[in-house]
């Protein structure tokens, strides 16, 4: 498995009732349910619009036992109704949940962070050697007892890791951190290990895709040096609606899929669940044609640095660049040109040059070539310059964020430049300029962070982001998140500089940065007080 020549990562297969993760099976699709699981009637529904679509997984939010039941009752609809997509149970703070889930259900997702640790407060702890090693024991002693129950109903697990919800004790040790994140999951491995239990899926997620990609990279390290080979679910958390979700999604899990990375991907949308899926499965499909491509050549070495150089006259700029189609005839008309598959060309002059490839596996060849060219000497300027002939305009979005995403993650390019006839001259534009920010190369406008919903949001997620964008999407550089729940909420948006949080049936609190400003204050003034808050915080202008 390299950078260069696409291959899948080896597994082990993990089997979810009738569908295999991981080993020899397909990227798998999946979403969730976002009504109570206790709406036996609408649950079914909706995870039978999700398997019509093509998912095949479906996951329902599980804060007890109650939930637990209904869930298995919604297992024994779908059954009835002559669907038989498997079913995961979604935990959080509450083991018993879990234990029971473990009977009714096909899988079950729990957080490390909250199985056992208390929830976090983003306080600092102290440990001694032997204080910590004891908090291990209680671990232990909750989680082996979960997995006997699993191995006994033949259930599945996932251990899902949020950014979001990493307890005080692993902050406290290993800080807000990749290193914290990994080390929160492979607690329970090495658990899991002892019990020889090994259908287990992992997921490590955020809404910052560098920071997710980086941390699975890490894991998939570490998982490889302790000898484990547990398959990957992937997935940006709080990526948003519309463009920018899509976007944002496709630059963190394409860039990974890109590497042979991950078996099973959820793409989290403030929408519908079903409408998740076309986006899952043009993703999945897209990297799937890269099987046994022609092969690439690689560098003797990978250079650890590229330290590619700015463009001439954008010095001042962000980095990268993002190009219109009129920038070539106005400033590039000297910059050389060459395709990816020839060899490195001559590099004195020191000219910006523009890239391109059409190789099945594009961020395969370009990284090969630029990696190449770098150890040759070459230090210039460097534009990708990509065409996606799709009619459909989302296929292009979904496309390109992968492909740049994998190059702009790891520092491949300078500057972007995306053709598409399917997209107008604007809609290029703002593509380019999505998949900068989603990368985050370079901010030009408002980032949101929003969950997509479950059982838990307290309030219209989708009505709510509207009118939360509506009012501040004008704020170039702030980041905004609007949670539905307090179970990632304060801490997956805990980068962002304001956020707007379902705190009960009704009633919002609002936080600046990780402090909580007001709290319960009722949804219908909500807005306003947001709004407010970010005047007092000096960071408001009005719209021009």
């Amino acid at each position: 498995m390299t950078r260069y020549n696409y291959s899948r990562r080896p597994t082990v297969e993990v089997r979810v009732a009738s569908v295999g993760i991981g080993s020899s099976n397909p990227v798998r699709l999946q979403s969730m349910t976002n009504l109570s699981t206790n709406d036996i009637e609408g649950c079914t529904a909706q995870s039978i619009r999700i398997a019509d679509a093509g998912g095949e997984l479906v996951r329902l939010t599980t804060q007890g036992v109650r939930e637990a039941d209904s869930a298995g009752q919604i297992r024994r609809a779908l059954h009835d109704a002559g669907c038989d997509v498997p079913l995961v149970a979604d935990v959080h703070f509450n083991p018993k949940a879990a234990f029971r889930a473990a009977e009714t259900v096909d899988k079950v997702r729990i957080n490390p962070g909250n199985f056992v640790d208390a929830a976090r407060t983003f306080k600092h702890l102290e440990y001694t050697d032997a204080e910590y090693a004891a908090e291990l024991d209680k671990i232990r002693g909750a989680f082996l007892p979960f997995l006997e129950i699993c191995r006994k109903n033949g259930t599945a697990v996932r251990l899902g890791v949020n950014h979001g919800s990493l307890s005080d004790r692993i902050m406290s040790r290993y800080g807000d951190t990749p290193a914290g994140m990994v080390e929160s999951v492979m607690e329970f491995l090495r658990i899991a290990r002892e019990a020889d239990f090994d259908r287990i899926v992992i997921s490590i997620k955020a809404s910052d895709t560098v920071v997710m990609t980086r941390t699975v990279r890490l894991l998939v390290e570490k998982m490889d040096a302790e000898d484990m080979h547990f398959p990957l679910h992937l997935g940006v958390t709080e990526a948003g609606d519309g463009d920018d979700g899509r976007v944002k999604s496709a630059v963190g899990i394409g860039s990974l899929l890109a590497d042979g990375l991950g078996d099973t991907i959820r793409v989290s949308l403030s929408e519908e669940p079903e409408a998740e899926i076309p986006v899952a499965k043009l993703l999945a499909d897209y990297i799937a044609e890269r099987e046994n491509h022609t092969p690439i050549p690689e560098p003797e070495r990978t250079p650890e640095h590229l330290h590619l150089p700015a463009l001439p006259g954008f010095e001042k700029m962000s980095w990268p660049v993002a190009f219109g189609v009129d920038f070539t005839e106005t400033n590039l008309t000297d910059a050389h040109f060459a395709d990816a598959s020839q060899k490195p060309i001559p590099y004195g002059d020191k000219k910006p040059m523009v890239l391109t490839s059409s190789h099945t596996n594009r961020p395969g060849e370009l990284r090969s070539w630029i990696d190449r060219f770098v150890l040759a000497g070459g230090r210039n300027p460097l534009i990708v310059r990509l065409r996606y002939a799709d009619t459909d305009p989302d296929a292009v979005k979904v496309k390109a964020a992968a492909d740049f995403g994998a190059l702009l993650l790891q520092d491949y390019c300078t500057g972007i430049w995306i053709e598409a006839p399917a997209l107008s001259a604007q809609e290029i534009a703002e593509l380019e300029l999505g998949i900068l920010q989603a990368t985050g190369k370079r901010i030009s406008k408002t980032e949101f962070v929003s969950c997509p919903g479950c059982g838990r949001t307290l309030f219209d997620l989708q009505k709510t982001v509207a009118r939360v964008k509506a009012a501040t999407s004008h704020l170039k550089g702030l980041k905004i998140g609007v949670m539905g729940c307090i179970v990632n909420g304060p801490g997956e948006m805990a980068g962002a500089d304001y956020g707007y949080v379902g705190a009960a049936r009704g009633k919002i609190s609002l936080y600046k940065g990780k402090q909580c400003i007001a709290m319960n204050i009722p949804e219908e003034e909500a807005v306003d007080r947001l709004i407010a808050l970010i005047r007092e915080g000096g960071d408001w202008h009005d719209p021009q």
